[in-house]
């Protein structure tokens, strides 16, 4: 018998039946002057969508992060949270160093590479969890750099190479994609030689869905490995 849900009374119906998609595509941010806050997102490079005025003094401007599926709102009487107050909003880079170069060649004021030492370190300035460098042995989601925006409002670059199981590619831009094809590449080019004769769109369809999975580059080449040859 199905489940009522308390709030709605609907149906609960389990993870078999279809979900309505949810985007999450943007994020209020407060600021204290709009002007001086476009002034330095534009500076950032981040593409401007939005600057919507309106006669009651309610005013919207947007930016996008490059490659992001995500934006960043913020303008006159569209919140009451205190200016600076949104912390720690998270930006993904697949190479935290480039990444950093980028800030400071725009003049950005940004913290050197650091990796975190114990959970959470990441979000605490002052705490001794955090040693300067990238993460000694490379990890995923360990190194990071942050920096704030004229109100205080805190961004944390996280570099990402390869994403936990589960954890998908998805919001692929043009370059992601394109990164995303040159790796399938290059391990459909390890594969080949030993291979038995096969359509390469076959073992990279497999690949590419498998990384959208957040499967791992060599789980992934594996599940191309078993859609041409039906064995592990």
């Amino acid at each position: 018998m199905a489940t009522l849900s308390t709030a709605n009374k609907e149906p609960l119906t389990g993870g078999s039946a279809a979900q309505v998609d949810m985007k999450f595509e943007v994020v209020v941010i407060p600021v204290a002057n709009v002007d001086r806050s476009k002034a330095f997102y534009t500076k950032l490079g981040w593409r401007l969508d939005a600057d919507f005025p309106f006669d009651n003094g309610f005013r919207v401007v947007q930016f996008t992060p490059p490659g992001s599926g995500c934006s960043v709102q913020f303008g006159t009487k569209i919140t009451t949270a205190p200016p600076g107050s949104a912390q720690g909003l998270y930006l993904i880079v697949s190479n935290v160093e480039a990444a950093r170069q980028e800030l400071v060649t725009r003049d950005v004021e940004v913290s050197e590479v650091f990796h975190a030492l114990k959970p959470g370190a990441q979000f605490l300035p002052e705490s001794d969890g955090r040693a300067n460098g990238l993460d000694p042995e490379h990890r995923s989601y360990f190194s990071y750099a942050t920096f704030s925006d004229p109100d205080g409002n805190t961004w944390l670059c996280q570099e990402i190479t390869t994403r936990l199981p589960g954890r998908g590619l998805g919001n692929l831009d043009v370059l992601a994609l394109t990164e995303l094809l040159r790796e399938t590449e290059q391990h459909h080019g390890q594969y080949e030689p030993t291979a038995p004769k096969h359509h390469w769109s076959g073992w990279y369809a497999a690949y590419i869905v498998a990384r959208q999975e957040g499967k791992t580059p060599e789980e992934a080449a594996k599940l191309g490995k078993l859609r041409i040859e039906g064995t592990e």
